[in-house]
């Protein structure tokens, strides 16, 4: 039944803060007891029409809109008492706007923790890319590299990637990441910087696999952080934010090979694209000796060492974690494994992921059909430094669509969305290329499209977040394995549907590109539709399980303390007693 509590009082995970007032609604509530002031809010219950009605009540379900005629819920009733409150839409949990101190305690998540991990995603992607911008900067000619080589570069980068990823995501739930994630990257710096020295492909081989494992837990490892920390109406723009950071490292990678053409070719008798790999090495180890103090592990075990956390930060992290009902962290087990691939969630998540990502990768072949271009003389039309110049321009465009993406889905609590339209807009460009006998205005256009699309994984991992509150173990594996399981098509879908010595018109790359984005329209929808129809309700009910759980529990120990008040009273009562007569 409804109940009211004084001002001061504590929202308890089942209940609902409005204002200067809470209430909450007991699981067991029947109909007839809810109040005449919420009465006038609600409406019959929702009995299923057939035909057209239903299957508008269904779509506009999946737009995330109510149909006419369908209820209001508990948690959009409290929204409407309350316009301010945020509402998590898998555990119903209605959340009050943010104090003053919680909005503090956020911006210095941002001011250091998203800023560490921003900074390190920028180097780890300029030390992925650099071979890119390498490629076409001068190692193609010094290495005799006319075949398939380039592309093998990426391949053994994706196999050392994909191997030691899932190892590297069990270390971690048991290695605090503070220790875990800057050792790995101190180590890869130093093998950057042996870059510098290959005289063949075979050398460029191995040190390409070796840094790929090294590489292979930091982009996941950071987005568990993140998943940590943040709140779910705070995390995508976040995610987005961070992942933006690829891009401005593969924009840095272009424009530092550029710079470092400019002013650093030939000096000491070193190849400008070897000082890239000098500069880029030095970098990555001044940035991985700072994480062993900023990066601050978990909230219920936080690192000792961040000395930017204080106690009542990490109280309000764990408070922000209970009020959305988030699991902790856990250390992986066979248990968590197995529950992982028994469910359809795993399967779901990692097609999408790997399916949409594999499908965006025409962009990073815009510089070598820059370099093919040619004058009608025979001579080339862009430069070696416009080449790399040239792809910024895309850059930019996708720094502007993660972040915008990323708000658009935190603030609307829309996941699916976001990743259909840019499946749709990705479908344009493999149109018109696929087609090739049109102008190059065309296919600038087409490339430039392109990097329209590359902002899916955001609003996807934040989706995989919203839809496991419960369980963190499985969103790590479900997380690094469709990471890791990309990194492994990785290895052969570029050569297969990229080939190197076909380029800059590749026969089946476009077509094979449409067939992806039309997957992930197929399973964006899919997963849409099974969230609403089992996961939501599912989760609801675990929360409110949870919450009765928790309430007989708190009820249990109230008990007890009042048993052990009695007891102890008698006690005195007795005590006293035996000195009144002793003294009598």
């Amino acid at each position: 039944m409804w109940s009211k509590s004084s001002p001061q009082a504590e929202a308890s995970s089942s209940g609902t803060r409005l204002n200067d007032h809470l209430l909450y609604i007991s699981p067991s509530q029947h109909e007839s007891e809810i109040t005449p002031l919420l009465e006038s809010h609600t409406t019959s219950q929702y009995r299923s029409s057939k035909g057209k009605n239903k299957a508008n009540m269904v779509f506009s379900s999946m737009l995330g809109f109510r149909a006419k005629g369908h209820p209001k819920d508990e948690s959009e009733v409290a929204a409407v008492v309350d316009p301010s409150a945020h509402i998590d839409p898998q555990t119903g949990a209605v959340i009050e706007k943010k104090t003053k101190n919680e909005r503090l305690f956020v911006a210095r998540l941002d001011a250091v923790l998203l800023v560490y991990c921003c900074i390190s995603q920028v180097l780890k992607y300029l030390d992925q890319q650099n071979i890119s911008a390498a490629y076409v900067s001068g190692m193609k000619e010094e290495l005799s590299l006319y075949g398939n080589e380039y592309n093998y570069f990426t391949t053994w980068f994706n196999v050392g990637y994909a191997i030691f990823l899932i190892p590297s995501q069990i270390i971690i739930t048991r290695v605090r990441p503070s220790l875990w994630l800057p050792t790995l990257e101190a180590f890869w710096g130093v093998l950057t910087i042996a870059m510098y020295k290959v005289h063949n492909y075979k050398q460029v081989y191995v040190l390409r696999a070796f840094i790929g494992a090294l590489e292979a837990t930091c982009y996941p490892g950071a987005i568990m952080l993140l998943m940590s920390w943040y709140t779910p109406v705070e995390l995508a723009f976040r995610i987005g934010f961070y992942h933006s950071c690829q891009t401005v490292g593969n924009m840095l990678a272009g424009a530092l090979q550029a710079a470092i053409y400019t002013n650093l070719d030939g000096i000491n008798g070193i190849s400008g694209w070897r000082w890239m790999m000098i500069i880029d090495g030095i970098l990555t180890l001044v940035i991985s000796l700072a994480g062993f103090f900023l990066i601050p592990d978990f909230p219920t075990k936080p690192n000792p060492m961040s000395f930017w956390l204080r106690p009542k930060h990490i109280a309000l992290a764990v408070e922000r974690t209970k009020k959305f009902k988030r699991a902790d962290n856990k250390k992986f087990t066979l248990h968590s494994v197995k529950k992982a691939l028994t469910g359809p969630l795993f399967y779901i998540f990692v097609i999408l992921y790997v399916s949409s990502v594999i499908s965006q990768q025409s962009y990073t072949y815009f510089n070598l059909w820059l370099k093919s271009l040619k004058n009608a003389d025979g001579t080339a039309r862009w430069t070696v430094a416009q080449v790399n110049l040239l792809p910024l321009i895309g850059g930019a465009i996708t720094i502007v669509t993660i972040w915008f993406w990323g708000f658009v889905s935190d603030y609307y609590q829309t996941r699916w969305i976001p990743v259909v339209v840019q499946a749709c807009i990705g479908i344009i460009p493999g149109i018109i290329m696929s087609i090739w006998h049109v102008s190059d205005a065309a296919k600038y256009f087409s490339y430039f499209i392109v990097y329209l699309t590359l902002a899916t994984a955001p609003p996807i991992w934040a989706w995989l977040s919203d839809l496991n509150p419960f369980d963190a173990e499985q969103r790590a594996f479900t997380l690094g394995f469709a990471i890791a399981f990309y990194y492994a098509c990785g290895a052969w879908s570029g050569p297969l549907i990229w080939p190197a010595k076909t380029a800059p018109h590749y026969k089946y790359g476009w077509q094979v590109t449409i067939a992806l984005w039309v997957l992930v329209i197929i399973m964006a929808c899919s997963l849409r539709y099974i969230e609403l129809k089992h996961i939501r309700p599912k989760n609801r009910r675990i929360a409110q399980e949870k919450d009765e759980a928790a309430r007989a529990a708190e009820r249990e120990a109230e008990l007890q303390a009042e048993q052990d008040v009695d007891k102890k009273d008698v006690q005195v009562t007795r005590i006293t007693s035996i000195r009144s007569r002793d003294s009598v």
